[in-house]
């Protein structure tokens, strides 16, 4: 029941689509514009920096929230044993929530800016590894992308690493659960970034600038 529940709280919290509320309070649906993907790079792509910025912090904190929830709300009163789990399966509600929001026909974004907030409630060293992964390999190649999906692939490494060690203080089998829940977000992710995937292959990927008049480069 706590499980459905983090799950339940976490996609309510991920359909508050960040990209999507901006772009119509400028009139326009941004998924009507650039990549299509109600997301923080087409925002940034579309927008400018400080509507990036914003989106990005919006879907950040929308994640946030939910695994908060699921740690000092959820987890003290139906499991306490299991908070780490729990918290991945709220954010698992968010990510949904974000990629998939019923009231947009189920399209919204790829969930990146979201995992963030996940990673950043997780635990320091997920925080740590993701920021160092993702920015260094963004501003060494200035593929949002790339960086997202290795991000990702260093999550489930250091998650598998970590829960081994006893990190997380949780039975096996409450580890080997884990491990499944993050390897459907990471498994999600790709799938939704197989585009991505197919250009960064043939060297057509699109790279993003963080100022607005490099993003033609």
């Amino acid at each position: 029941m706590a499980r459905l529940i983090c799950l339940a709280v976490g996609y309510l919290c991920g359909l508050f689509q960040t990209a999507y509320i901006y772009g119509k309070s400028k009139g326009i649906d941004i998924r009507e514009k650039g990549s299509g993907n109600a997301g923080t790079t087409n925002t940034l792509r579309t927008f400018g920096l400080k509507a990036g910025i914003l989106v990005l912090f919006g879907d950040i904190l929308k994640c946030a929230a939910a695994c908060l929830i699921a740690r000092y709300v959820i987890a003290p009163k139906m499991a306490p044993e299991l908070n780490y789990l729990l918290v991945l399966y709220a954010a698992a509600g968010a990510i949904l929530g974000h990629n998939f929001p019923f009231y947009m026909h189920f399209k919204g974004g790829k969930g990146i800016a979201a995992t963030a907030g996940l990673i950043i409630c997780f635990h320091w060293h997920f925080f740590i590894m993701g920021v160092i992964v993702f920015f260094g390999t963004f501003f060494t190649t200035h593929y949002v992308s790339l960086g997202s999906l290795l991000v990702y692939a260093g999550f489930m490494i250091q998650i598998i690493v970590e829960g081994q060690m006893g990190v997380f203080g949780m039975s096996q089998a409450a580890l080997n659960e884990m491990y499944i829940v993050a390897a459907f977000l990471a498994v999600m992710a790709y799938c939704k970034h197989r585009e991505n995937i197919k250009r960064l292959v043939k060297g057509q990927e699109r790279k993003t600038y963080l100022k607005k008049e490099d993003t033609t480069k």
